[in-house]
């Protein structure tokens, strides 16, 4: 089960929007929660907003397939804020002249899925399966380098 939510134009810009959405990519629901709601950025209030809204669509996503929903089990699968339209504007400056204001806007979008933990499992299980075969593997190569060396050594001999 996956599911996102999408804020646009929010009023500040991405840049500083990204410090804290970094915080949270790639963790439990619950504990991006707690990082949003005790940090003292601007943006986290925003970016919680929107991690909000993405746990009730993957809820009533659930409710619609009839299936059990535990938004203890959410992870944030994907989270990226990216630049929106910047608000250009201009102020009185000295001398008659005119300097420009960019007020700056982001998206933020955030995808909610469920915690993957077989995945890790069945990747240990190849990579315990992968080992003795890779040995097995460079045994045969080093097998063939000295059989190749041995062959050079008896040809040179022989002449």
């Amino acid at each position: 089960m996956e599911a996102r939510a999408i804020q646009y134009t929010v009023r500040q810009s991405a840049r500083k929007m990204r410090l804290v959405i970094d915080l949270i990519r790639g963790r439990a629901v619950p504990e991006a929660d707690a990082i949003l709601r005790f940090s003292k950025k601007r943006a986290a209030k925003q970016i919680h907003k929107v991690l909000k809204s993405a746990v009730a669509n993957a809820q009533q996503a659930a409710q619609r397939q009839n299936e059990a929903f535990d938004a203890d089990q959410l992870r944030v699968k994907y989270a990226v804020v990216n630049e929106g339209a910047t608000l250009k504007r201009f102020t009185a400056a000295a001398m008659g002249r005119a300097t420009p204001i960019k007020k700056r806007t982001s998206h933020v979008e955030i995808r909610v899925g469920n915690d993957a933990a077989p995945a890790p499992k069945a990747a240990a299980a190849t990579a315990a399966t992968a080992e003795p075969k890779a040995k097995a593997k460079q045994k045969a190569t080093t097998q063939k380098k000295t059989k190749a060396k041995r062959a050079k050594q008896s040809s040179k001999a022989s002449k």
